[in-house]
């Protein structure tokens, strides 16, 4: 019995190469410094510095603002010939490892913009980089899972990183001890991809695409309405990283607000259920079209923000629904992450695979620098209208549904199995 159990959870874990199962664990630790900083930067700053809500916000959101030139850059960088894969993504952590320690210290509103800003340029050179790696290291089917393996060990570095700097906060209050973590983090990352990567990209593709590659991109109707839908997720996704851990804060049970440590074990549940659900949930939409797979993740964007939105009108039993708005947006976000990177590549010629996946990038970007700016906004106004913001965030799916729907109509065909053909027209 014991036996056939482990024999039905190796069924499970996808057969991959070798260097998706390496990539996703360097992932996995660079999260984990991620995770370190990620829910108390805002807490940090606002709080212990003295900026207001919506200054950090705009730090935050600056990010996404040198985020746009990177993701424009990688995007050519990916799949040039002089560059590659592998040399965009060593220069990104390398970057990134300087951001972070900016960021850590310090002191001023400019100075933490500066920390952001260098810290978008890096993430924006990242994503298309090591999507495009995932992608040239898988095909079919296959593809999905290498992204949701990827995807997997993100959310558990995250994690674990919430866990540790949570419980790091509650003991001695060093804040900034974080952000050199995370500084360390990027460093390990990249002694990993230096050491094990080898650059993906096939040599007879690269070195006459990238700059064309934009052009081509642009005209891909398709990839255009995609956008528009990718926008408003991702500006939903940046909800939870930089708006909630505040509004728990301060606004949450008649503006008493929740403590440091029952915050991290919030985020800890929401990360927590990430991992565990990461495998069926992607399994589960995966007889679906793409599209529809999105409609999921969109419904229960709607319905997680409007359990959110009840943590700061009830006296009591707050904890609850904050838990409840968390395991839901848990869902959205591992429907939303796999899907996303996987129909972009699929719907990519292998030559400009690095162009589509840098404008799938660039659409964070948009939702990074949105998302943080309207929540700063909401979270310096008084209660109710925090309170109505989360409301106001569920009816906006009205938009995305339809534009989703529309897509699923000008792909005309199923995506549940993905393309297999390197070269789908675009």
């Amino acid at each position: 019995m014991k036996f056939s159990s482990w024999q039905r959870w190796i069924q499970w874990i996808p057969v991959l190469d070798r260097q998706v199962w390496i990539l996703a664990v360097g992932r996995l630790l660079s999260q984990m410094g991620t995770g370190f900083t990620l829910y108390f930067l805002q807490i940090f700053f606002v709080n212990q510095v003295g900026l207001t809500a919506t200054s950090v916000g705009f730090a935050i959101g600056s990010a996404s603002i040198s985020g746009v030139v990177g993701r424009v850059l990688s995007g050519a960088m990916t799949d040039s010939q002089w560059w590659g894969r592998r040399r965009t993504l060593l220069l990104s952590l390398s970057i990134s490892a300087i951001a972070a320690s900016l960021i850590a210290i310090a002191q001023s509103f400019w100075m933490l913009v500066l920390g952001n800003v260098v810290m978008g340029f890096s993430v924006g050179l990242y994503w298309p980089s090591t999507e495009a790696i995932i992608a040239d290291l898988s095909e079919g089917e296959q593809r999905q899972e290498a992204f949701t393996i990827t995807r997997f060990a993100d959310s558990a570095g995250l994690g674990l990183g919430v866990v540790l700097g949570g419980g790091w906060i509650a003991l001695t209050q060093a804040y900034r001890a974080l952000f050199i973590i995370d500084a360390i983090s990027f460093v390990i990352f990249l002694g990993v991809v230096y050491f094990t990567i080898a650059e993906t990209s096939h040599p007879h593709t690269r070195g006459h695409h990238g700059w064309q590659g934009w052009l081509l991109a642009v005209k891909d109707r398709r990839l255009r309405t995609y956008i528009l839908a990718n926008i408003l997720m991702t500006t939903y996704l940046a909800q939870i990283h930089s708006t909630m851990p505040l509004y728990f804060k301060n606004f949450s049970q008649q503006s008493s607000g929740l403590s440091e440590v029952v915050i991290t074990g919030l985020f800890s549940w929401h990360l927590g259920a990430s991992v565990a659900c990461q495998l069926p949930v992607a399994r589960f939409l995966r007889r679906w079209p793409y599209p529809q797979g999105l409609m999921v993740s969109v419904g229960c964007w709607g319905i997680g923000f409007l359990l959110i939105g009840m943590t700061g009108l009830v006296s009591q039993g707050a904890l609850i629904w904050a838990s409840l708005g968390l395991g839901v947006l848990a869902i959205a976000t591992i429907a939303y992450m796999p899907i996303a990177s996987s129909l972009v590549a699929d719907l990519a010629p292998i030559e400009s695979r690095g162009v589509y996946l840098s404008i799938n990038s660039l659409c964070w970007a948009v939702g990074y620098f949105l998302g943080p700016a309207l929540g700063g906004l909401a979270l310096d106004q008084q209660q109710p209208f925090i309170d109505l913001y989360w409301g106001l965030l569920a009816l906006s799916i009205g938009l995305a549904l339809a534009i989703l729907k529309h897509l699923d109509n000008l792909l005309g065909i199923s995506l549940t199995t993905p393309v297999t053909s390197d070269h789908a027209q675009g």
